[in-house]
């Protein structure tokens, strides 16, 4: 059984994801059910995109072994891929009654709360998760993200900055900073903008946000270099137009005055 397996891992490593399924499934012929065999299978037809056969093989899994955790793992990306988010919910709600410690399941119910605008239950799974691993910055990020849609935006910039302490990355200076702005902070917006752009120097949205607020704040130079950065970069034509006609009306304002 141990070389069939070897020689079955062997062809899915290889992408011969048909070929892994004839071994595995002359592996079941021969030592009987297997919750792992399953799992691997459908692996094997979610490579392929035949989604049915493979939430057929999890199922089937699970039902053999229902403290399995990849088989959760593996059907919930199924259904938050097709946005079943019924099944989903249904899904990680028994494989957390299975297995209650594992925060990996917690937090795909965090997701799908998410995805289903059930906002308050997402954020009482995300401190859950934080209660057991403090260091979590994923459920810190997805936290920030809930509290700002539900216009805490003081907590949401709480959860960003507490992501910063562990990864730095353009979105998150993007999402802190729109944080800031929502919570009318223009200052902290403009440089967590800025930081995006150092960060990442081609990050189209962070310069169209940071001039507005440039303009806004009546930096009309700033604004007019930072717009001109927009205008260099792969945006469509028709914001090509608009954007360069605003330039013009900011120029033409500089001159008048």
């Amino acid at each position: 059984m141990e070389k069939k397996i070897e020689e079955a891992l062997k062809l899915y490593n290889d992408k011969e994801y048909k070929k892994a399924i004839d071994v595995f499934s002359s592996i079941l012929e021969t030592n009987g059910d297997n919750a792992e065999v399953y799992n691997n299978i459908a692996t094997c037809y979610l490579q392929l995109n035949d989604f049915e056969k493979a939430e057929k093989n999890y199922l089937k899994a699970q039902s053999l072994n229902p403290k399995l955790p990849q088989v959760y793992v593996n059907l919930a990306d199924i259904y938050y891929k097709e946005h079943d988010i019924d099944s989903g919910i249904q899904l990680i709600s028994q494989g957390i009654y299975e297995l209650p410690d594992n925060m990996v399941l917690r937090h795909y119910l965090a997701r799908f709360y998410m995805e289903d605008a059930r906002l308050d239950l997402a954020v009482d799974e995300l401190y859950k998760i934080l209660d057991a691993q403090p260091d979590n910055y994923d459920a810190y990020y997805d936290l920030a993200k809930v509290n700002f849609e539900l216009g805490n935006y003081d907590v949401a910039i709480e959860n960003f900055e507490n992501v910063l302490n562990y990864k730095e990355n353009e979105w998150v200076y993007f999402y802190l900073a729109e944080a800031y702005e929502a919570n009318n902070e223009i200052d902290k917006a403009i440089s967590n903008y800025l930081k995006a752009i150092a960060h990442k120097s081609d990050f189209i949205p962070a310069y169209k946000k940071v001039a507005i607020l440039f303009l806004a704040r009546g930096d009309r130079e700033d604004a007019i270099e930072y717009f001109e950065d927009y205008l260099s970069m792969d945006i469509a034509e028709e914001e090509k137009k608009k954007i360069s006609e605003l330039v013009e009306r900011i120029k033409k304002t500089n001159v008048e005055r």
